[in-house]
């Protein structure tokens, strides 16, 4: 993964540590109590950090929930995570969480974007006190042609990704585009000098399809 990249960027940076919110994540080949307190460790060193502000679990790996999740929550009593969360977790995994820990997760990271808005996930951890952090919000470009996405687009004098970025802004969503191409960064950023209307956030919300550009983790069962 790119942990030590961006433990050296932000040693050259020279920015403030406490000013950069710094996250990695367990990965499902490191799940089991042990392992996650040793693939932490590994992470850390690989940053060179004191500490992390946020800690994912990958997905909800079967069998071993639970005692990554205890140990996950042992490093943030232990103060070296800020935050713990997951990622790929449906509602039921959520509600077999809950019955085993009293630590509810402060993020959870899924798939969401207008044409997979994942509702009943995103309005269960609303309730719950769950942010939710939305990945590929951009679709990874599948849908950045689509007729209506353009038409919005052309009447805010933004691009399509930019109205996709803002759509996930105003429903109150991390969001967490992707790009290599500096160019792209800096065209992702710039989402702040506008807002998307009523009406047309209404017409983004019909766009619904179930379009999924990723694996559907989010469907696994739960075994403890």
């Amino acid at each position: 993964m790119n942990e030590e990249s961006v433990g050296e960027a932000i040693t050259e940076s020279k920015i403030p540590r406490e000013d950069i919110f710094v996250v990695t994540k367990l990965y499902d080949d490191d799940h089991g109590y042990e392992e996650t307190l040793k693939a932490f460790d590994k992470s850390l060193g690989k940053l060179g950090m004191e500490y992390v502000d946020l800690y994912l679990m990958h997905s909800p790996v079967p069998d071993k929930v639970v005692p990554s999740w205890n140990a996950m929550v042992k490093l943030q009593q232990q103060g070296l995570v800020r935050s713990i969360g997951v990622s790929n977790f449906g509602i039921h995994h959520l509600e077999e969480l809950k019955k085993h820990s009293t630590v509810i997760p402060s993020v959870n990271q899924i798939e969401v974007h207008p044409f997979l808005q994942e509702n009943d996930v995103v309005n269960y951890c609303k309730k719950e006190g769950i942010a939710i952090q939305a990945y590929s919000p951009l679709t990874r470009g599948e849908k950045l042609g689509h007729p209506t996405l353009k038409s919005i687009a052309d009447t805010y004098r933004k691009t399509p990704a930019q109205i996709l970025l803002r759509w996930c802004i105003q429903k109150n969503y991390i969001c967490i585009p992707k790009s290599s191409r500096s160019s792209r960064i800096v065209e992702n950023a710039s989402v702040f000098d506008f807002n998307l209307s009523d009406k047309d956030m209404n017409i983004l919300d019909g766009l619904e399809e179930g379009f999924r550009t990723g694996k559907p983790k989010i469907q696994q069962p739960w075994n403890g």
